[in-house]
C-alpha cells in the first residue's frame, strides 16, 4: 500500500531554509548589521510613546460596543443635565466628585465622632486651591441646586450640629420631616436599629460626597488633588477616613508601568544569567556563552523594532501591553536554545556555511511553526471586544513577529560568527587559538581555562550534554515502560477531573479596583464601601422611549404593571416615579388629570413646585412628553450580572418601550460577553491552530495530537486559574488567547521531532523525540518561568495574573510536552508505522 504522506509543503520549506542558512552563514555580518540598523530605525517610535499612551479605564477595559454606552448616549441626549439643578441620581456619569468614609470600630455615632466629621467638612469646604495665582474654594467648583452647593443628607439632617444626634430621633433608611425625605441609607453605613423600630441606636460608617461642576476639567482636578492630600492625614485613634476622587482610579491606574520598569532590569538580568549558564560548556571553544547572550539581546531587538514600529504607525499603546516583553523573551530564547540543539547535531568538520544549512533544516521548520501559531493566535485575540486585549494581542503579535525574523537572521548569524570561532579552535573569550588536548607537563589549570574544542571523533559531532544524556538513556526508556504509561493516564484523568471542576467555579468580571496598585489609598476606601454600604446597590434609571399617554388609565395600567414585575424582582428595594409623585400630588389637590389638556395644566404648575422632577421628562414646546424616566433602588441580593441581565429582560417583557440604565452598566457589560468573547476566540484559534500544523507537520494524527494538546492546557489553565483565585475578565482573556500560542509550542516541538525521527517503532520513535528536543523544551520552559517569575511581587494585579496564568500555561505545557503527548503518540503504532 501507498505510504501516506502530506510533506507537499514542509519539504519544499526545509529546502528553502536550508538555502537560507548556507547564505546566512557565508555572509554573517550582513545579517548582524542589518537587524540593528532596523531595530535602531524602528526604535525611533518610542520617542512618541507618551503621545500614544492610552489608559482611560473606561474606554481599555469595558466593550467597545457595549449596550451600555448606546443606553447612556439615549440618555444624554433625551435627557440632558441641568448645571443649576445638580441631581446624584439622574447623573449618566459617575460625576465629577471626591468622597470620603469615616469608619470606627466601635461606634461612629457618637458626639465625639460626629463632631470629627463635621471638622473635617468644615476644612474640605473652607480649603483655599491655587491655579494660575488665583485662589478658590469648593463653593467656587461645587455642583449646585437652586444656587447652593450640593449638601450630604447626614449633615442636613442634623443640621450641621453633631450634639442634635441625642434629641433627634433618626430613621433609617429614610428620615422623614415635615419639610424633607432624607435617604439616609446613602451616607450610614452598618446601622444598628432599636428592636422593632427603624429609629438609628447606632452605625459604624459615614460617608460624605462632594459634587463638583463637569466643566472646566483642570480646576476641578487640582481641587481633587487637594481634597486628597488634605484627608490623607485626617484619621484619628477614634476615626479612620478612608478616600476617593471620580479621578482617583484612573491616576492609581497610570502609576502601574511606573512600578514594574525595575523589574525589566531583573528580568533581563536572569535571563542572561540562566541562558548563559544552561548554555555554558566546560570546552571552552565549544562553550556557546556568546550565542545565549546574543539570544537574549535578539528579543530585546524584537521588542524594540514591534513596539517602535506600531508606535510610528500612532497606534494606542495601552499599559497591558508592558507585559509582552516577558513573554516575547520566553519564545526567542525556547527558539535559540532549539537551534542550538540542531547545531550541537551537525557534522564538527563540516563547514560553517553546511552546518548553519543543516541547522536552519532541522530547527526552522519547528520554530516557524510555533512562531506562526503564536502570532496567529494573538492576531485573531485584536477581534475582542476589550481595547485592552486588543492593543496588547497587537503588540505582542508584531513583536513576535519581529523575534521571529531576528532568530533567523541576526541569532543564526551571531552562531554563524562563532562557529567561525569554532572552527579556528579559538576560546571562547580571548579569541587566542588554543590546543584541543592538554599538552604535556602542563597544570590542570591550564587545561580548565586554556584547553578547547574536543568533539566525539565516531559521529564527528559536539559532545552531547549530561542532560541530553539523561532524556535519551533514562526519561525516555522509563516514560515509555508499560506501567509508567498507566501511570501517565491516571496522572492525567486527576488533571482533567480537577481542571473541569475549577473551570466550573470560574467567575467573571473586573473588579476596577483591582487596576490599582495594592498600596494604593483606593482600596482602602472600596474595602470600607463593600463593607459597609453593600446592601443597597445602584439605582437605576427606567426610560420610557415612547410617549406615553399617562392620563389614560388603561394606557397607565400598562406601565403601573411593569412597574409591578420590577418590584417583584427580589433584588429591587422601591421605585421613585414622578408620576407617581403627580398622581399623589393631584389627589391631595383634587386635581382631575384624565384628560390630556388637563394633565398637561396641571403637570406644568406640578413641575413648578417640583423642579427637580423636570430633568425626568423630555416636552416638546406643546408640553407633549416624548420620553420620560423614573427609577428604581436595587439592593445586593444577586451577582451584578444577573441583576442587570434580569431589568433588562424585565424591560424587554414590558409591552412599553422601556430602556434601562445605571453608569455602572458600562462596566457591568464585560459579564454579559466576556465568555462568550473568549470562548469564541479560543475555538477560532484553536481550529487555525489545526490548520497551520495539518500544513506543516507531514502527518494528520500529529496534527490532531497538536489540537488536543492546545484543547488540554487551555481547560487547565483556565481550571487552576479560578483555583487560584483568578477571574475571566479582560485582563486574563489576554493571557488566555496567549496560552493557545504557548500551548502549541510544546506541542509542536515533540510532535514534529516524533513524525521527523527515522526510528520505525514508536516507542523509539518517542525515544528520540525526547533526546532531541526534551532538553532546549526544558531550558525554553524554564527561561519562561525565570523571565515572569519577578512579576509574582509586583503590586499590580494586571501583572500579578500575567505570572499566574504564564506560569500555569508553561507548567501544564511542559507536562504536556514532556510527559502526556509523548505517551499519546504511541499509542497509534499501526498508523505511524502504515504512514
Amino acid at each position: 500500500m501507498a505510504r501516506f504522506h502530506k510533506d507537499c509543503i514542509e519539504k519544499p520549506l526545509r529546502s528553502c531554509f536550508e538555502m537560507l542558512g548556507h547564505f546566512i552563514g557565508s555572509h554573517p555580518w550582513w545579517f548582524v548589521i542589518v537587524p540593528l540598523f532596523l531595530s535602531t530605525s524602528l526604535g525611533s517610535g518610542f520617542y512618541f510613546l507618551k503621545d500614544r499612551l492610552s489608559n482611560n479605564i473606561e474606554e481599555q477595559f469595558t466593550p467597545v460596543h457595549g449596550p451600555a454606552k448606546v443606553e447612556r448616549r439615549y440618555i444624554q441626549e433625551t435627557f440632558p443635565g441641568n448645571d443649576s439643578m445638580f441631581s446624584r441620581l439622574r447623573l449618566s456619569t459617575d460625576g465629577n466628585y471626591a468622597t470620603l468614609i469615616a469608619t470606627s470600630d466601635s461606634s461612629i455615632w457618637t458626639v465625639e465622632s460626629l463632631q470629627h466629621i463635621l471638622d473635617l467638612d468644615f476644612k474640605v469646604r473652607s480649603m483655599e486651591v491655587q491655579i494660575h495665582n488665583q485662589s478658590f474654594e469648593y463653593v467656587d467648583v461645587c455642583a449646585q441646586v437652586m444656587g447652593s452647593c450640593y449638601s450630604n443628607d447626614i449633615l442636613d439632617a442634623i443640621a450641621y450640629n453633631a450634639s442634635n444626634i441625642k434629641a433627634m430621633n433618626l430613621t433609617f433608611p429614610w428620615h422623614y420631616t415635615d419639610l424633607k425625605s432624607y435617604p439616609l441609607y446613602l451616607s450610614i453605613g452598618s446601622v444598628a436599629l432599636y428592636k422593632e423600630t427603624s429609629a438609628i441606636k447606632n452605625a459604624k460608617a459615614i460617608q460624605l460626597h462632594y459634587y463638583l461642576q463637569e466643566d472646566h476639567k483642570a480646576k476641578t482636578n487640582i481641587w481633587l488633588e487637594s481634597f486628597i492630600n488634605l484627608v490623607s492625614n485626617s484619621s484619628s485613634s477614634s476615626v479612620q477616613v478612608s478616600y476617593s476622587t471620580s479621578m482617583s482610579m484612573q491616576w492609581e491606574f497610570q502609576k502601574t508601568p511606573a512600578s514594574v520598569i525595575y523589574l525589566f532590569s531583573i528580568t533581563y538580568a536572569i535571563a542572561i544569567t540562566f541562558s548563559v549558564i544552561s548554555c555554558w560548556r566546560l570546552d571552552n571553544v565549544r562553550t556557546k556563552v556568546w550565542v545565549a547572550s546574543c539570544g537574549v539581546f535578539s528579543t530585546g531587538l524584537a521588542v524594540l523594532s514591534g513596539f517602535g514600529f506600531l508606535l510610528l504607525l500612532n497606534q494606542p499603546f495601552v499599559m497591558t501591553a508592558a507585559s509582552c516583553p516577558f513573554m516575547i523573551l520566553g519564545i526567542g530564547l525556547d527558539d535559540m536554545f532549539i537551534m542550538i540543539s540542531c547545531w550541537q547535531r551537525t557534522r564538527v568538520l563540516d563547514s560553517v556555511p553546511d552546518r548553519l544549512a543543516e541547522t536552519y533544516k532541522e530547527a526552522a521548520i519547528s520554530i516557524s511553526i510555533t512562531t506562526l501559531t503564536d502570532a496567529l493566535a494573538l492576531f485573531l485575540g485584536c477581534c475582542s471586544p476589550f481595547g485592552s486585549v486588543q492593543s496588547f494581542c497587537l503588540y505582542a503579535g508584531v513583536s513576535i513577529c519581529f523575534c521571529y525574523l531576528y532568530s533567523i537572521t541576526f541569532l543564526g548569524a551571531c552562531m554563524a560568527l562563532n562557529g567561525q570561532r569554532e572552527a579556528g579552535n579559538k576560546h571562547w573569550f580571548t579569541c587566542a587559538k588554543i590546543p584541543e588536548d592538554l599538552p604535556p607537563r602542563s597544570s590542570k589549570a591550564f587545561g580548565i581555562c586554556c584547553v578547547g574544542g574536543s568533539y566525539d571523533r565516531i559521529t564527528e559531532k559536539e559532545e552531547p550534554e549530561s542532560v541530553t544524556h539523561f532524556f535519551e538513556r533514562f526519561y525516555g526508556p522509563f516514560l515509555t515502560h508499560k506501567c509508567m504509561k498507566a501511570g501517565v493516564f491516571v496522572i492525567y484523568a486527576v488533571y482533567l477531573a480537577v481542571s473541569i471542576h475549577g473551570c466550573l467555579t470560574l467567575e467573571e468580571g473586573l473588579d476596577v479596583k483591582h487596576l490599582a496598585l495594592d498600596n494604593s489609598y483606593v482600596i482602602n476606601y472600596y474595602k470600607n464601601q463593600r463593607q459597609h454600604f453593600s446592601e443597597y446597590s445602584c439605582n437605576v434609571m427606567v426610560a420610557v422611549k415612547q410617549p406615553f399617554p399617562y392620563w389614560d388609565k388603561d394606557e397607565l395600567r400598562h406601565l403601573s404593571s411593569c412597574i409591578a414585575n420590577f418590584d417583584s424582582l427580589d433584588f429591587v428595594n422601591s421605585t421613585l416615579a414622578w408620576f407617581l409623585y403627580f398622581q399623589g400630588y393631584a389627589n391631595a389637590t383634587s386635581l382631575n388629570i384624565n384628560s390630556q389638556e388637563a394633565f398637561q395644566t396641571h403637570l406644568h404648575h406640578f413641575l413648578e413646585l417640583h423642579a427637580m422632577f423636570q430633568q425626568d421628562i423630555n416636552l416638546t414646546e406643546d408640553h407633549d412628553i416624548l420620553a420620560s424616566r423614573f427609577f428604581i433602588q436595587t439592593l445586593n441580593k444577586t451577582p451584578m450580572k444577573d441583576l442587570m441581565t434580569g431589568l433588562r429582560k424585565t424591560a424587554d417583557d414590558c409591552p412599553v418601550d422601556l430602556l434601562v440604565y445605571h453608569p455602572a452598566f458600562i462596566y457591568y457589560d464585560q459579564y454579559t460577553i466576556i465568555k462568550d468573547s473568549t470562548i469564541q476566540t479560543i475555538l477560532v484559534a484553536v481550529m487555525v491552530m489545526v490548520v497551520i500544523s495539518l500544513i506543516l507537520i507531514p502527518n494528520p494524527l500529529c496534527s490532531v495530537w497538536v489540537a488536543f494538546g492546545i484543547c488540554s492546557v487551555i481547560v487547565g489553565v483556565t481550571g487552576f486559574m479560578a483555583l487560584w483565585g483568578v477571574n475571566l475578565d479582560s485582563i486574563s482573556m489576554i493571557n488566555l488567547v496567549m496560552c493557545i500560542g504557548f500551548s502549541v509550542d510544546f506541542s509542536a516541538h515533540i510532535c514534529y521531532a516524533f513524525v521527523s525521527s527515522p526510528k520505525s517503532d514508536v516507542n523509539e520513535k518517542t525515544r528520540d523525540a525526547l533526546a532531541r528536543l526534551g532538553h532546549p523544551i526544558l531550558q525554553g520552559a524554564l527561561s519562561t518561568i525565570l523571565g515572569v517569575l519577578v512579576l509574582f511581587v509586583s503590586g499590580s494585579y494586571i501583572f500579578r495574573t500575567f505570572f499566574k496564568i504564564m506560569f500555569l500555561v508553561i507548567s501544564f505545557g511542559l507536562l504536556h510536552g514532556l510527559v502526556f503527548i509523548p505517551v499519546f503518540l504511541t499509542l497509534g503504532g499501526a498508523f505511524w508505522r502504515w504512514s
